[in-house]
């Protein structure tokens, strides 16, 4: 190897679920060249001194592995082959001792257990035609850890830094019934701004603290103590190339700065439970590490949890992951006890920041408090939030209920209403991991309008209220009275300020002929504002102001997750495509290649960002702005054949000025399958999809091809189940 303190190298930092961008942000902060976020991991670039301050500082990463190859495989030979290239003798002695992790499968390779034992044999056959000598197999003691990971034809090959996953720090050996990873309590702290708080003197404070490992990461963050400080060992300490000087360097430098942090004391961290036995457990491993004078636990319970009376506390941060049961039996029991906390910090904690973090978010709104924020994160393979929180001071929080007392007996109605679908359809997008659902759809028929919950990357939530047309019967001025009902219940339901909201209102037009253009809809801000929202781990750019749509019908996530699952090797090719969401969600669904129509530039810029945000490779990506009807007249010559797959979502109407012609999706439909069918390469499929509610398939289509209807339906939509049609049409077997 050459100079290690110059020479780049690239890493790839591994993370649970749902930390990619706060584990980018840190190793950005610890001088790495980050090249991209994909889930549970992070790319960058870097020295390897860089690498050893990764393992030692990263508070949110599980492993460091230094990448050794990427290479494309097909079956075990080439696994073989491509594992036995490489010079293993750099990196291990003849009597060194190794381990492998290999996960992943391909088509040919269906077992990771068969690609572990077929990379272990060509690295240890190598190691002997290099060295006359084999290495032995330990998984406990290894010198070096080999890490492989089969993604389709793609096998990345690295070599593990970190040893024992970078989350076990080393003072915790004795934990509670649930315990919470230590990377975890770390991302925990840092989305509720705990730096920022310590920084300026706010305690923390956890009223459910368990083993104690978030008091303990907190400790460690507010005095500067490197995560790794007292791990027993890394693994890239018996690795051949291991550069020890660079290490102890590192190592010095931590502990110089343990030191000094220490030195300048620490907010008040304090933790309570109500179990004694489990605080014995929180005691030992604050002393393991070395925090006993400034990390302090009690035996109390939630009714009694008050801001500490010895000394001077100033507000800050109570942040707690409760227990939230199971079975349903428990989480009724927790009710009350998630009700008792909001009151305590209703009554006691005025000013202060709060973090919940739950597997139930139903149970953390108990506290009968509204979070201003919320982050979708993994406890392990439990999908959970961290609720953030802000306890009004008593004014504000006087001055709040006394506006929520004002509301007529008709706004109460319809909050009553937001709130019960808060209670079912918001769990059920809580627990799928969906944000951006619709909450309402005119369930109240006086209240004629939707509403859309859409949560922002950071967590920040948004609402799109939708008016229906009002009847011709019913007074424009009642309308907008009971639209504005509608926005003040929106607003107490779900504690929103009106910036947050964005309304669309239809209006009521003399002239014949139904409205025009954009003025349907009255624009509430600046065009241009825009938010980030995820799907399914896709990345989408909405706008909730500026359009008659935002960029992602909700009504169609099921039919995305339908072609993503489908999508797999296969040509790609899109229609009416909008601003090709339905193409993210294919391409992340390992489509190689997809063409995407549409003839609104404005669409295709936004789909080219959708693109991007994806790091979707745009020579295999195209996008191409035409009319969808000359471009499937003129794609017979060369295209016929050539798609696997094929989604055709047109408008029910269509008189566009760049358009030659009207397209009516009743009358047009028969035309535009058949050539979307010619299109089709053989056993391909054509998703084909609209929104007109009276719409009936062309009798021919159902003799000549095999049409299947498909229920793609999500709850949020299930209360009008002719919000679209979608179908599945393939050639009739021979």
């Amino acid at each position: 190897m050459t100079d290690s303190h110059i020479e780049e190298f690239k890493f790839t930092a591994t993370c649970p679920k749902g930390l990619e961008n706060l584990l980018a942000q840190e190793l950005l902060t610890l001088g790495a060249e980050v090249q991209r976020e994909q889930p549970a991991a992070v790319q960058f670039s870097g020295s390897l001194a860089l690498a050893y301050r990764c393992c030692l500082w990263s508070r949110l990463a599980n492993r460091i592995m230094l990448q050794v190859d990427q290479v494309r495989i097909g079956g075990a030979d080439e696994l073989y082959r491509a594992v036995a290239a490489q010079p293993w003798e750099q990196h291990i002695g003849p009597s060194g001792k190794l381990w492998l992790h290999f996960s992943g499968t391909n088509r040919e390779i269906r077992n990771s257990q068969f690609g572990a034992q077929k990379a272990k044999d060509a690295i240890v056959d190598r190691l002997r035609a290099k060295t006359g000598a084999r290495p032995s197999i330990d998984k406990h003691h290894p010198d070096l850890t080999v890490a492989l990971r089969l993604n389709r034809d793609r096998l990345d090959i690295a070599i593990d830094l970190s040893g024992e996953s970078l989350h076990k720090r080393g003072y915790r050996t004795q934990i509670g019934a649930a315990p919470l990873k230590e990377n975890l309590a770390a991302a925990l702290l840092l989305r509720a701004r705990w730096p920022q708080i310590a920084a300026e003197g706010g305690a923390l404070l956890d009223p459910m603290c368990g083993s104690g490992t978030i008091l303990i990461e907190a400790a460690m963050i507010a005095a500067d103590i490197a995560p790794g400080l007292f791990r027993e060992s890394f693994g890239f300490e018996r690795w051949l190339n291991h550069q020890n000087d660079i290490w102890n360097e590192l190592r010095e430098e931590a502990l110089q700065r343990r030191t000094a942090g220490l030195g300048r004391g620490l907010p008040e961290i304090r933790g309570y439970d109500a179990d004694a036995r489990v605080l014995f457990a929180a005691e030992a491993n604050i002393a393991r590490a070395g925090l006993e004078r400034f990390v302090r636990v009690s035996c109390r319970p939630v009714a009694a949890f008050k801001v500490p009376s010895h000394r001077e506390v100033k507000p800050g941060l109570v942040l707690t992951n409760p227990p939230y049961g199971e079975r349903l039996g428990e989480q009724e029991a927790l009710r009350e006890t998630y009700a008792e906390m909001g009151r305590q910090l209703k009554a006691e904690f005025s000013g202060w920041q709060v973090g919940i973090f739950t597997g139930n978010p139903e149970l953390g709104y108990s506290t009968g408090l509204r979070s201003h924020k919320h982050y979708q994160l993994y406890n392990g393979t439990i999908p959970s939030q961290l609720l953030l929180f802000q306890v009004l001071q008593r004014s504000e929080r006087d001055q709040a209920l006394g506006k929520e007392r004002k509301l007529s007996a008709e706004v109460e109605m319809v909050a009553n209403r937001l709130r019960k679908n808060l209670r079912t359809t918001g769990k059920w997008a809580n627990r799928n991991g969906v944000d951006c659902y619709r909450l309402y759809d005119a369930d109240l028929p006086e209240y004629s309008a939707a509403v859309d919950l859409y949560r922002a990357l950071d967590g920040t939530l948004f609402a799109h209220l939708q008016e229906y047309r009002p009847p011709a019967s019913i007074d424009e001025a009642k309308a907008r009275n009971r639209l504005r009902d509608l926005l003040r219940a929106v607003q107490f339901v779900l504690d929103l300020p009106r910036a947050n909201i964005s309304i669309k209102e239809r209006r009521r037009h003399s002239h014949k002929g139904g409205q025009q253009g954009g003025g349907q809809y009255q624009k509430q801000a600046e065009a241009g504002t825009t938010l980030r929202v995820k799907e399914y781990g896709a990345e989408f750019e909405v706008d909730l102001w500026s359009y008659l749509d935002t960029g992602l019908f909700l009504d169609h996530r099921p039919v995305r997750k339908h072609l993503r699952e489908i999508a797999s090797g296969k040509k790609f090719l899109n229609l009416f495509c909008y601003t090709a969401s339905a193409t993210v969600q294919a391409a992340l669904g390992g489509s190689v290649q997809s063409t995407s129509v549409d003839m609104s530039r404005t669409y295709q810029s936004w789909a080219a960002r959708n693109f991007r945000a994806n790091s979707m490779d745009p020579y295999k990506h195209q996008l191409v702005e035409a009319d969808c009807l000359q471009w499937l007249t003129s794609a017979q010559q060369n295209r016929r054949g050539y798609y696997d797959l094929i989604f055709l979502d047109p408008p029910s109407f269509s008189n566009s000025a760049k358009m030659h012609g009207v397209l009516d999706i009743q009358r047009d439909h028969a035309k535009l399958i058949r050539q979307c069918m010619v299109l089709l390469a053989s056993g391909g499929t054509l998703v084909f999809s609209n929104n007109l509610r009276s719409f009936k398939m062309d009798g021919n289509v159902l003799e000549k091809f095999s049409v299947k209807s498909l229920q793609l339906l999500d709850k949020d939509f299930q209360r009008n189940p002719k919000v679209h049609n979608v179908w599945e049409i393939r050639a009739i077997e021979n």
